[in-house]
């Protein structure tokens, strides 16, 4: 009686499967990636990277790829949402770092610490190590 159970659910899976398969890779395609192509296209290149500029769009886009999945009786994620963010990924994204945020230098009073109190320890130390080898005369 199990057996017959298991048979009848892979059946059932392997057919929502294939219709998930053969259509809802274009309803994705057609309708969340419009929209998303839509978005980025108000957006400049350059902002393409920045998280602040994206999230909202690329959230929508998550969300529309879940919605119909459900309304398709989909799994989701599946390897179809997978591919499809690979191929977004590739186009939208492929000069991004991998943190999503584009790579900048801190602002000057946050770098400039990090940069002159080194050079001051260096240059107090070395002073201090030519003062203490003139002062030779307490030294056994």
């Amino acid at each position: 009686m199990t057996v017959n159970c298991w048979r009848r659910e892979n059946v059932n899976l392997s057919v929502l499967t294939t219709a998930c398969s053969s259509h809802y890779g274009n309803v994705i395609e057609e309708f969340c990636l419009a929209k998303f192509k839509l978005d980025m296209e108000v957006l400049d290149q350059r902002q393409w990277c920045s998280w602040e500029d994206t999230v909202e769009s690329y959230g929508e886009l998550t969300n529309c790829t879940f919605l119909v999945a459900l309304k398709m009786n989909c799994f989701w994620p599946n390897r179809m949402v997978d591919e499809f963010f690979i191929r977004v990924h590739r186009h939208y994204f492929h000069d991004c770092s991998m943190s999503g945020r584009l790579l900048h230098d801190p602002p000057n009073r946050i770098l400039g610490p990090f940069i002159v109190v080194p050079i001051l320890v260096t240059l107090l130390m070395t002073a201090l190590v030519v003062w203490r080898s003139k002062r030779s005369e307490g030294i056994v």
